[in-house]
């Protein structure tokens, strides 16, 4: 399962050429936490930015909002770097709530709506399924899976296999 993330990471690049600006541009790998969602798509975002070039813009969902709030003056500078850049990242999307805020889920949904509608890659983490991402917001969750359907992998199963920090841990 995990060597299905990395086989598809690595597909990725080699098809990012041809598929840049097509509708299918994006890799989503979801899933439980600990199976490397994040290592895989940071060396995949290294090789993009440093093998042909491509800006990416790392967004890791918390953190990011947290920042987001802390200045609204900057807000609409820091959404429009989000929506133009080549590719963003978006690492654990909806991480640390059950539902995520109004606020959150507003200018969420007005980035990848964005970048949906102008055929502009995202690279997305989370650990939700495409089913609880629609769970979540329908129109969100499916542009995603629109995105990213020929590059999407979800990890799911016994967490003391797949999840590499808990490898080697004694069953109880």
């Amino acid at each position: 399962m995990i060597h299905g993330a990395y086989q598809c990471a690595v597909n990725y690049f080699k098809d990012f050429d041809q598929i840049n600006s097509s509708r299918h541009n994006s890799i989503s790998l979801l899933g439980q936490p600990g199976t490397g969602k994040t290592h895989l798509l940071t060396a995949l975002a290294n090789n993009l930015i440093y093998k042909k070039q491509i800006s990416v813009l790392y967004f890791p969902f918390v953190e990011g909002f947290n920042d987001l709030k802390d200045d609204f003056n900057l807000l609409e500078e820091k959404l429009t770097k989000m929506k133009r850049v080549q590719i963003l990242f978006i690492d654990d999307l909806f991480k640390g709530r059950e539902t995520p805020t109004q606020f959150q889920l507003e200018q969420t949904f007005g980035v990848i709506n964005y970048r949906y509608l102008n055929h502009k890659p995202i690279m997305i983490s989370s650990e939700k399924t495409v089913d609880e991402l629609c769970d979540i917001d329908e129109a969100l969750g499916t542009r995603i899976y629109q995105m990213s359907r020929d590059y999407t992998v979800v990890l799911k199963g016994d967490r003391k296999i797949l999840n590499h920090r808990l490898a080697g841990m004694a069953s109880v």
